[in-house]
């Protein structure tokens, strides 16, 4: 994912925790809200809690990876933050994948041909 196309202002963050929708499983919580640009900015966060910085590292990679695999079937014009939950740290990468793809869903961020 290109680095322009990513949150980095706790502003935005913050903006996106009040005011975004929310949908929430077992191993993420996604917050979307729309940006009024063409392209979707994507912003990760991974709570010291988790583990130290070898485990937070691996579990922020892995939610990228499934966000830039996800991102085609993505409609466009949204910012979303993904929140890595606990359990992300144990889980398996193809529970990882899906619990995305149904966040995704409940949130009505897949395009019309992927529903």
């Amino acid at each position: 994912m290109n680095s322009r196309f990513t949150l980095k202002q706790n502003s935005d963050f913050r903006r996106l925790y009040a005011k975004g929708k929310t949908s929430a499983n077992r191993f993420l919580a996604l917050y979307c809200r729309r940006n009024g640009r063409g392209v979707n900015r994507m912003g990760y966060t991974v709570s010291s809690k988790l583990g130290g910085a070898v485990v937070r590292n691996r579990v922020r990679r892995r939610l990228r990876e499934i966000a830039r695999l996800n991102m085609p079937g993505l409609k466009t014009g949204w910012d979303i933050v993904v929140v890595a939950r606990a359990r992300a740290v144990t889980a398996a990468y193809a529970e990882l994948d899906r619990a995305y793809r149904d966040a995704c869903a409940a949130l009505g961020l897949l395009r019309e041909e992927e529903t």
